[in-house]
């Protein structure tokens, strides 16, 4: 472990969170741009989801086929490595003049973004020690709140007044401050490479998996993220084509939601740290559950009573995450850690390119515009959350901070 100054770890995690923001809004805003892309392109639902689930597979495919190559370099080389390549896919995006190259863009985009997290991650985990670990990831997952309190309701108005490539553009200018800080400031990270003990790069796949408590671990990973996600792809068609509400009032529920989510990010961490990480994510996992319920069956309400369901939402999913990753985070050793949270990120794409395919097939537009079926998503995803809760329960219940 890096021996750093308290001032230059907040420095790192601020760093790293401001990477986050830019990788995760380049993530999140291709979902609430649903109902710009499909009638620009005259897209079905289904051709919808391809571009939400494009990144995540390709994203997902590098995650696994790194994992057996990332433990055998600095940390920090892999990250600017991939977040550069990241930056490039995400400004093709931006310029992409039709649904197939947009396409065509998002599977560059995942291809390097899906060995970003697994980077940050383990970056924060060889730093911080596991006592401090869940604040920490707290501030590096508020990044989350951010793009959802800034980032998303600014690109959403930078679609709605220029066009829908500005979101893209955006990240790209954005990414491209940062990389120049990231050289600077990030420390060269290289103690878990073992110059000595030259394995089998499979042989990397078969120690995790032959961990019955790792393997468990990714499991539980991939199903939270494909039970949080299969609700997410349709809120805002759902939204402007069912519920009526105007292109200018959704980004309102991200503002919302952010904030709520930056409060829990922070606030949650440290009660994690305190009464136990587990118990912490029980408490959000099962206080989502009705609110889900009540988002995929909205009658039509005032604009104020939507905002208060998905802020509370948006605190509920963003406490289960932090949590989540920071009892992830603390089951590899340090030799292997970069490898498992490359898995780990494999499983979370994979989940999450899953969640949105079936999405896809589930939801129907019929011939007036609606939506139909949000609610068997709602359903569905209340049963894979509670099959996650049910994995959790096999590896951490016994964890008590």
């Amino acid at each position: 472990m890096n021996d750093i100054s308290k001032r230059t770890e907040n420095h790192i995690l601020l760093l790293l969170a401001s990477l986050n923001f830019t990788h995760i809004l380049d993530f999140m805003i291709m979902m609430p741009l649903g109902n710009y892309l499909m009638p620009h392109f005259h897209i079905s639902p289904q051709q919808f989801t391809f571009l939400v689930s494009a990144y995540a597979f390709s994203a997902g495919t590098s995650s696994f086929l790194s994992a057996f190559y990332v433990n055998d370099f600095d940390r920090k080389k892999v990250l600017m490595m991939a977040y550069a390549g990241f930056l490039l896919g995400t400004l093709a995006c931006g310029f992409a003049p039709t649904y197939h190259l947009l396409l065509v863009g998002r599977i560059v985009a995942g291809i390097f973004g899906g060995m970003i997290g697994a980077q940050v991650i383990s970056i924060v985990a060889d730093l911080i020690p596991y006592e401090r670990r869940g604040k920490a990831m707290g501030m590096v997952m508020a990044a989350f709140a951010v793009s959802s309190t800034l980032g998303v309701p600014f690109s959403l108005y930078l679609a709605y007044a220029f066009s829908w490539q500005s979101p893209f553009i955006l990240v790209a200018v954005l990414g491209l401050v940062l990389l120049p800080l990231i050289h600077k400031f990030i420390p060269n990270m290289q103690e878990h490479v073992d110059e000595k003990e030259v394995q089998e790069k499979w042989n990397v796949l078969s120690s995790i998996v032959g961990d019955k408590r790792a393997t468990l671990a990714l499991i539980f990973s991939g199903l939270m993220m494909m039970g949080h996600f299969m609700i997410i792809p349709f809120i805002n068609p759902f939204l402007e084509f069912n519920m009526g509400y105007a292109k200018t009032a959704t980004p309102l529920v991200y503002l919302c939601g952010g904030i709520s989510s930056f409060l829990a990010a922070n606030i949650l961490g440290r009660i994690a740290d305190k009464i136990g990480k587990w118990r912490t994510f029980t408490f959000c996992i099962l206080a989502s559950l009705p609110l889900i319920l009540v988002i995929t069956n909205l009658p039509k309400i005032p604009l104020i009573y939507l905002l208060i369901i998905f802020s509370l939402w948006f605190m509920a999913a963003t406490g289960r995450g932090v949590t989540a990753q920071a009892m992830v985070s603390n089951v590899p050793n340090a030799q292997v850690r970069g490898s498992f949270q490359s898995f780990n990120s494999f499983m979370q794409q994979l989940g999450t390119g899953l969640a949105s395919i079936i999405a896809g097939f589930v939801i129907i537009k019929n011939d007036n515009g609606i939506l139909e079926h949000y609610n068997i998503l709602g359903l569905l995803s209340i049963g894979i959350l509670l099959l996650n809760l049910f994995v959790g329960y096999l590896i951490f219940n016994e964890e008590s901070a």
